[in-house]
């Protein structure tokens, strides 16, 4: 008979039905419920939580802080002190530290999602980059795509929640907002710092910024340090 652990409705695999799986378990605190499908291969590091209608594929990796439910983790995707909620990650992508992935989240073979990055209803193609300090929502991202430090896909106007479309090899720089509904062309390099809120051609450059002005000794006077 299998030993089960239960808290609250959940019942949980035992620590030694998950080695006889052929699961690597290191730790504790490692916690995978009786409603997930396991691999064997597939290595959990204490303290994780995978719950739900999840999968966990071999040579997948779920590491401590980490939180997996209702999620397809691919074969030899690294989930490191991250949540994944409602979301589909192929093979070999790494997750985290620190990063959100919510309902509707599919994202594609060789991704890198970094810290602090949270997406949510988009599809990101294969080999995407959105390395730190990233919301990707309610967007298409074909292959290839970088996503810079900062940048924003700004989906809701307060009222309707639009989409953006971006085309593969695109390169969109740090601290971009991105207004949907827009879409932009295969191979468009987004410069620094620009606002996107009209479609964008292929391999066009779209650059969009305030030049500075610096003014002699204009700071004296406006900060009082203490």
């Amino acid at each position: 008979m299998i030993k089960k652990r239960r808290f609250g409705k959940e019942k949980f695999y035992s620590k030694r039905r998950l080695k006889k799986l052929g699961v690597q378990v290191c730790g504790k605190g490692v916690l995978v419920a009786r409603s997930v499908k396991v691999w064997k291969g597939a290595a959990l590091f204490g303290p994780c939580i995978v719950t739900g209608d999840s999968t966990l594929c071999e040579g997948c990796s779920i590491h401590p802080f980490s939180q997996v439910k209702d999620s397809f983790i691919g074969r030899g995707t690294a989930v490191r002190a991250s949540v994944v909620e409602g979301a589909r990650v192929a093979e070999s992508c790494t997750l985290g530290p620190f990063c959100y992935l919510r309902g509707g989240a599919d994202i594609a073979k060789g991704c890198r999602i970094g810290d602090f990055v949270e997406i949510k209803s988009s599809t990101l193609g294969e080999g995407c980059k959105a390395a730190h300090h990233a919301y990707i929502g309610d967007a298409v991202l074909g292959s290839g795509v970088n996503v810079g430090c900062g940048t924003v896909f700004a989906n809701y106007d307060g009222k309707v929640k639009s989409r953006s479309r971006v085309g593969d090899g695109c390169f969109i720089g740090a601290n971009c907002n991105i207004i949907a509904p827009v879409s932009i062309g295969r191979g468009a390099y987004i410069a620094a710092g620009t606002t996107v809120s009209r479609d964008v051609k292929e391999f066009a450059l779209c650059i969009g910024r305030l030049h500075e002005k610096s003014k002699p000794r204009g700071a004296e006077g406006r900060y009082k340090n203490g």
